[in-house]
């Protein structure tokens, strides 16, 4: 294997320096959760999207505020209803009487980072808007096409225990999500710290810009040139089309699935350190990029989300890993 060229090395450096910064500017203000916080990060290297499946007050917010401050970034949250309107989301033509002509008024979508916050609230219809978004990173509005900024990067975060009122992602929405990750109660010293605090400050407000959005698209791109080796390939293969002949699940993971997961496995080495993917870390990204795309026989709410996790670790659990 030959040297790197102290060119590569320096960018290298700078590849580290940025992202150490990134986990650490996040990490000031989602306390405890360095796992989650690179899982997230991940999803945002990867040019993907993040659902965050969990109960109330554990820092889904907290966290898609810090990652907008973290990056430089235009931040947006709306909050998801059952009478929110696509209009109300990706924008609207309004008539100016100065030009007697209609001017299109850009809605919340056109961010760096976007919170849709309680998405199963809302109405397929407002849904099937955003997924065009999520989709092509654009959005059309009489017969108008208008590109996002770039980049961005959707955060959704609905609960998994409250079906009252809700309308469940359809199969194509939840196939457009990177990841699905779940945040979990802070451990006992952690949540004690957090007691010991004032309780009125919003960390996620103390979280200043560690990078531009433009040296976050140059990261982005570095994703790219992250090697994976054949056997790795191979080994992640493996994985994906085993989910499509286990017993108890209609459909598998598509290979929409198959891609995520190898771009997601590519941002992850880059944020381990390292300029090529290893089996632990296709292992460490199976579940949270391939569980949700299952379609279980007999779907059935959030209990089919532990069943679709605990499948995808049979799944692996009969795979060789190669060395």
């Amino acid at each position: 294997m030959s040297l790197l060229s102290s060119v590569e090395k320096g960018v290298a450096a700078d590849v580290s320096a940025m992202l150490a910064l990134l986990e650490k500017a996040v990490g000031s203000a989602l306390l405890g959760k360095p796992q989650v916080i690179r899982l997230a990060l991940t999803a945002l290297l990867a040019r993907g999207h993040l659902l965050i499946e969990d109960v109330p007050g554990v820092g889904k917010t907290t966290l898609a505020c810090a990652l907008a401050r973290a990056v430089g970034g235009g931040f947006q949250r709306v909050q998801f209803t059952a009478d929110l309107l696509p209009s109300d989301l990706i924008g609207v033509s309004v008539f100016d009487q100065h030009s007697q002509r209609f001017r299109f008024q850009p809605g919340p979508v056109f961010a760096h980072v976007l919170l849709a916050d309680e998405i199963n609230r809302a109405t397929p219809k407002t849904q099937s808007a955003l997924l065009e978004a999520m989709s092509e990173h654009r959005v059309s509005v009489d017969g108008t096409t208008y590109d996002l900024p770039d980049p961005f990067f959707v955060v959704a975060t609905q609960n998994p225990l409250d079906h009252h009122g809700t309308f469940p992602l359809p199969d194509s929405q939840m196939d457009r999500f990177m990841m699905r990750i779940s945040i979990g109660y802070p451990d006992a010293e952690e949540e004690k710290s957090l007691l010991a605090s004032s309780g009125w400050a919003r960390l996620e407000d103390e979280v200043s810009a560690v990078i531009e959005s433009s040296a976050l698209t140059w990261l982005q791109q570095s994703v790219a040139g992250v090697e994976v080796q054949d056997s790795v390939l191979s080994y992640a293969n493996q994985i994906v089309r085993a989910t499509r002949s286990v017993p108890g699940v209609a459909i598998g993971v598509s290979p929409r699935g198959a891609l995520a997961l190898m771009r997601a496995s590519r941002a992850y080495a880059l944020l381990e350190g390292r300029s090529f993917v290893t089996p632990d870390d296709i292992k460490s990204l199976a579940v949270p990029t391939l569980a949700h795309r299952l379609i279980l026989a007999g779907s059935d709410g959030h209990a089919d989300q532990r069943a679709a996790e605990e499948i995808i670790r049979e799944v692996m659990g009969t795979i060789r890993v190669p060395r």
